[in-house]
Order: structure tokens, then C-alpha cells, then sequence
């Protein structure tokens, strides 16, 4: 039996990787006949929050540990490919983040997908710029299925061990 889509991309920083984040991805998985789940690594807010945390917290939520985490996921799923890409250079002067300097990195490495999958309604405008042939898909925007965000868990008003992968 066919699937709806050829290819779809998750991508995001997973700090931390989560019941959310797997969610979406067993979404895409089901929906597509591959998946790129893309670790986006070196973004100016992951920076920020590294360097703010605590030690325990650096190494747990590592670039590893999450690579990890993410490869576990898409294993089970036999579908999915998971990788590492370093944006760290996508800024712009000012030192911000430039998604516009990541679409390139993507495309290069991925190729042409034909779904986008995430759970935030405010990067559709991104998404629908960056990849016109793609239809950005909502997987549970209200988080009813697992109500959670990598923020809860950093500030520690989640049980980070109840919700991670």
C-alpha cells in the first residue's frame, strides 16, 4: 500500500527530545514513505540554553545524547533517517538565527521532500517560503495527545523523565 507522501522533514533542536517530538515523527512515519528527522545543532537558542544550564543538563541534553535518542526512535520505525546538521554559520551580521541560510543546508542533504511535519502553527509561514512544493503538516498543535514542550521540561515544570524518549 502506498503512502500519502514520497518523503517528509522533521526537523528542530529536540532540547530535549520528547513524547511530543516522537509523536510527530511516528505522524510522518505513518504518512510517508521516508523520513529525514534533522537534528538542527549550533542554533543561537541552544547555545543560550547550554550555556545556562546546569552541568548534569549540558551533558543530558548533549547534541549526542539527543542524536541518539532521535536514531533510537526512527529505528523502530524502519523509515526514518535521522542526521546532524551544525547551523552554527547560519547567522545573520547582527548574530541571529537566519532560516533562510538553513533551507540550502537541508535541500542539500535531504533533497526534495513533499510534507514538513511539525506542531507549531507559526512556522507555517517559514515552511510555505522555504519549500513552496511542500505541504507543512500540523501534528497536534494543541498538545492533547502529549501535553509537553521542551520548555516545560528545561524550566523544570515537567517531570523531564516522564516525558523524554
Amino acid at each position: 500500500m502506498s503512502k500519502r507522501y514520497q518523503a517528509g522533514m522533521f526537523g528542530g533542536k529536540f532540547l530535549p527530545y520528547h513524547r511530543g517530538h516522537l509523536y510527530c515523527l511516528e505522524t510522518a512515519s505513518a504518512l510517508c514513505e521516508k523520513v529525514w528527522q534533522i537534528l538542527l545543532a549550533g542554533c543561537v537558542q541552544e547555545e543560550e540554553i547550554l550555556r545556562n544550564a546546569a552541568p548534569a543538563d549540558r551533558e543530558r541534553w548533549s547534541v549526542s545524547r539527543r542524536l541518539a535518542r532521535m536514531k533510537a526512535a526512527g529505528e523502530r520505525l524502519g523509515n526514518v533517517e535521522t542526521l546532524v546538521l551544525d547551523i552554527s554559520a547560519c547567522r545573520t551580521p547582527e548574530g541571529e538565527e537566519d532560516w533562510d541560510a538553513e533551507t540550502p543546508l537541508i535541500l542539500n542533504r535531504c533533497g526534495r521532500f513533499d510534507a514538513v511535519f511539525g506542531s507549531e502553527p507559526s512556522y507555517a509561514s517559514y515552511f510555505h517560503r522555504a519549500y513552496p512544493w511542500a505541504e507543512y503538516i500540523l501534528v497536534d498543535p494543541p498538545r492533547k495527545h502529549y501535553p509537553i514542550s521542551g520548555t516545560a521540561i528545561r524550566l523544570g515544570r515537567a517531570e523531564e523523565a516522564k516525558w523524554t524518549v
